[in-house]
C-alpha cells in the first residue's frame, strides 16, 4: 500500500479537494441540504473553523483551520463524507472490492491537501475556490453561484460583488491542471 505524507500541523490552515468517484455525478449540488447537514454535524463532534467552501456537483473545496492542539482534519473529511453518504439511497454501480469492504461508490478514496504557508498562498486559495464554479462553467460570474462562502466574503467587505466577474484569470493554487 502507497505511504502518502501528508501534512500534519496541529492548528494549522489547510486546503483541500474532494472528488467524487464518478466525475459525471451531480450528487453534491443536487443533494446541497444533506451536504450542509452532515457538515454542521460533524462540526458539532469535532470543531474547525471553515474558513471557505465551494460545493460544485462533482467536488468541492475547502479552507480549514484546526483547533489549536488538533491536526486531525482526515477524521473530520471522513466523518462528513460518511454522513453524507449516509443520506443518500444506494444506487450508485460498486465494484467487487467496494462491495466486500462494504464501501458506497460516491467517493474517491483519495483527496488533495496543502498546508497553508503564508498569506498569500492562503489569498490564492480561497481565490482560487471561489473563482472554481466560473473555471468550470457552472456559473458566468463568482456570485452567481449560490454553494459557496463567496457572499459571506462579499458582505464581510473582502470581495467587491463583481470579483471574478466573466474574465478567464488563472489563480496559481488549488489543483493541478
Amino acid at each position: 500500500m502507497p505511504n502518502y505524507r501528508r501534512a500534519k500541523v496541529a492548528g494549522a490552515t489547510y486546503f483541500f479537494t474532494v472528488n467524487l468517484l464518478d466525475r459525471r455525478a451531480r450528487l453534491l449540488a443536487a443533494h446541497i441540504d444533506a451536504w450542509h447537514e452532515a457538515v454542521e454535524w460533524v462540526r458539532i463532534q469535532h470543531p474547525v473553523h471553515i474558513d471557505a467552501w465551494v460545493v460544485m456537483p462533482e467536488h468541492l473545496h475547502a479552507v480549514w483551520t484546526l483547533p489549536p492542539g488538533d491536526s486531525n482534519y482526515a477524521l473530520r473529511r471522513s466523518s462528513i463524507k460518511r454522513r453524507f453518504s449516509r443520506a443518500l439511497p444506494v444506487t450508485e454501480a460498486r465494484s467487487a472490492v467496494r462491495v466486500a469492504r462494504g464501501e458506497r461508490g460516491i467517493w474517491q478514496r483519495r483527496y488533495w491537501e496543502h498546508l497553508i504557508r503564508d498569506d498569500d498562498d492562503y489569498a490564492r486559495h480561497i481565490d482560487y475556490l471561489h473563482y472554481n464554479p466560473v473555471k468550470h462553467g457552472y456559473a458566468g460570474r463568482v456570485a452567481d453561484w449560490p454553494h459557496s462562502s463567496f457572499a459571506q466574503y462579499v458582505d464581510a467587505g473582502i470581495y467587491p460583488a463583481d470579483w471574478g466577474g466573466c474574465s478567464a484569470a488563472k489563480f496559481a493554487a488549488g489543483e493541478r491542471e
